[in-house]
Order: C-alpha cells, then structure tokens, then sequence
C-alpha cells in the first residue's frame, strides 16, 4: 500500500510513518499543509503513481480549520479512485457530510482521541485504501441523527438501521454477527433486506455495501 501523509504535528506525522513502514506499506510523502498535500498527490499523479490512500488531519496550517479536509475534498474530485481517511478531534458534522456524500469508494473518518488500537488502525487504513470504508461510531451516530427523518430510510427496521451503522464502521458480516449476539444467516439476511429496500441491485456488485452506507450517511 502507498500512503501520503498530512498532519502539521511533526512527531505525530513521523509516528505514523514509523507504523505505517513497520507493516510493510510505504509513505511516499509526509507533508504539514493542506496545500502541500494537493501538490504531493497531484504531482504523484502525473508521474503515473497515483498512491493508494492519503491519511490527513482536518485541521492544518494556516488557520488550523478545515484545511486538511478541503484539501481531501479537493482530491477526490480530481482522483476518484484515490482513498481518503481523515483523522480529528472532533466531527465536523458538514465536512464530514461532504466528504462522504461526494464519494462512492474508500472514505474514513475516525476521531483521533479514539484510535484506541494499532492494529484496528492499520486495518482502517488499508480498508480504506481498498474502497471500504471506516467511520468512527460517534461520527456514524451524528450524522444518522442528521439523516433519520429521510424517506429514503423509512422502511428500514430499527436493526436493520442498527446493522447499517455497523456497516457503516468497516464491521464484516461475522463482526458484526458477534457484536449483535446473532447468527451470522441473521446478519446476511438484514443486509439483503438493507440493499433492496435502498435500492441496490445485484448488478452494483461488490460495492453495493459501500452504497448501502453513503446512501444512508448521505441521505
């Protein structure tokens, strides 16, 4: 996996590098701006080497804002196929509605306070990398309170919706079984009902899980 990296905090930056590299992935930029961050993965970009994902902090120099998160939204229009996660210490309810509403492949944003787990960490990354996604569950539970009285999410169950959420963090089918004390055929079964009552055929293919969580986040 090849990774930029965009955070201002110089030790936290060279952190991450040091985990991403100890794993086996490679950091092929680590920059402390938004600007920074647009020029590394566009100049990436027309030398054909496009990375996998970028990991940026929404807040960055100057104004230490939403620099961070512009500059990820800004590269999604122009890359569509690059992954985004962004990292804060709080959710930004409208640029995380924006980011994900835009976005039909590899979205995360997790909440920095609450990356308790290397591993799970890592395993965000590289999900979103892959075109999954990874949404911290308070981020989840904000924007579904943003999005309830929808019509598009009315004939939804409540576990269903409840599924939906734990689809939403990146959770597998056997996770999310575990999680809820039920089988797995149970967990297959509302996820089936989830695509059809959102509209999402078969011929969506594998992306169709993805879909099921911007539909809902979006909505």
């Amino acid at each position: 996996m090849r990774v930029v990296i965009a955070e201002d905090s110089v030790l936290l930056r060279e952190g991450l590098t040091r985990l991403l590299t100890d794993r086996g992935h490679e950091v092929v930029a680590g920059v402390g701006d938004g600007e920074a961050l647009v020029r590394a993965v566009d100049g990436l970009a027309a030398e054909g080497a496009l990375p996998d994902v970028v990991v940026a902090d929404v807040r960055m120099p100057p104004t230490h804002t939403d620099e961070g998160v512009r500059a990820a939204i800004t590269l999604r229009s122009a890359h569509p196929r690059l992954g985004v996660l962004v990292l804060s210490q709080y959710v930004e309810e409208s640029y995380a509605t924006e980011l994900i509403a835009g976005s039909s492949t590899g979205i995360g944003y997790l909440l920095k306070d609450r990356v308790a787990d290397v591993a799970e960490f890592t395993d965000a990354v590289v999900r979103v990398a892959e075109g999954g996604t990874a949404l911290d569950p308070e981020v989840v539970a904000q924007l579904l309170g943003r999005s309830r009285k929808q019509d598009v999410l009315a004939g939804l169950t409540p576990r269903e919706r409840e599924v939906l959420g734990l689809m939403a963090e990146g959770r597998t089918n056997a996770a999310i079984a575990a999680g809820l004390v039920v089988s797995h055929g149970a967990v297959e079964k509302h996820v089936s009902n989830i695509f059809m009552k959102l509209g999402l055929s078969q011929s969506d293919g594998d992306h169709r899980r993805v879909l099921a969580v911007l539909t809902y986040l979006g909505s």
